[in-house]
């Protein structure tokens, strides 16, 4: 086997010659930004103190529990079946 006809053959075909790539370079120099509007901190600060809030207003538990707890807390039986009514239609 002979290499230099190999090597005139690569000569021929341009094998030898490696295509070079350059680095693509950022077009203007331009980069991406985000941008949050106004109403979108406010957002962000509202969800945060909520999140952060107890779902239990423990002073309202605290003065039922102690309502109950005495025998003093009283339920108006009209009251209790309107309320009872409302949740039973809003499931429907």
């Amino acid at each position: 086997m002979r290499i230099d006809a190999y090597s005139q053959i690569a000569q021929i075909y341009g094998v030898q010659n490696s295509v070079k790539t350059t680095k693509a370079k950022a077009a203007g120099g331009q980069t991406d930004q985000v941008s949050i509007s106004q109403a979108g901190r406010d957002y962000q600060v509202a969800k945060s103190a909520v999140s952060e809030a107890s779902d239990v207003r423990e002073d309202k538990v605290a003065e039922l529990k102690s309502m109950v707890d005495a025998g003093t807390y009283q339920v108006e039986a009209g009251d209790f079946a309107s309320m009872l009514l409302a949740k039973y239609n809003a499931t429907l």
